[in-house]
């Protein structure tokens, strides 16, 4: 264990150290190319803004204007029917679109019910068992221009699917 702590604590400062002594060693002026890389970030940054609020703005509407609790009562249901409980179905749907949004309703719930029980532990294994699907092809896609998305789109909600799934049953046989 103590070996653990001190590879995680050198790990990093070495690794920059090898990446510095390498570039000296091959004459790779390291400095200018970091500065560069900087600009580059800066400019990266400024062209997800538009990417990002529209996706704030869209999750807050979504939120703001009951349609989320309306969806949540038609199928909750079903969802009973299956052990399902209705509470995470905001976080299941939320989580492919924003990390943000769903870490927040993941906190909620853990706070409503506790991380003991049965929506709590369900959250966070939905939290870790899915991605923000919709959110990474906006913002990156859109960084970078492409613009035919729909196989990735396909494959990203269909793996967000499995895996909120997969959390229900792995959540069901281990503490239900």
């Amino acid at each position: 264990m103590v070996v653990i702590s001190q590879i995680s604590i050198w790990i990093i400062p070495l690794f920059i150290m090898l990446v510095l002594l390498t570039a000296t060693w091959k004459k790779v002026p390291s400095y200018e190319m970091f500065v560069e890389g900087g600009k580059e970030g800066v400019k990266m940054a400024f062209s997800l803004l538009p990417f990002l609020v529209g996706m704030i703005v869209a999750i807050a509407i979504f939120r703001s204007s009951g349609a989320l609790d309306a969806l949540i009562g038609l199928i909750a249901p079903v969802l009973n029917f299956f052990g399902v409980p209705p509470e995470v179905v905001p976080l299941a749907l939320v989580k492919p679109i924003s990390g943000s949004a769903a870490l927040g309703i993941t906190t909620e719930l853990i706070a409503t019910y506790g991380p003991d029980s049965f929506i709590g532990r369900l959250a966070s294994t939905m939290q870790g068992s899915t991605d923000t699907t919709l959110y990474i092809l906006t913002v990156y896609f859109g960084a970078v221009g492409i613009r035919k998305m729909g196989y990735a789109l396909k494959v990203g909600l269909l793996a967000d699917l499995f895996g909120i799934l997969a959390a229900i049953v792995i959540v069901t046989l281990v503490f239900g």
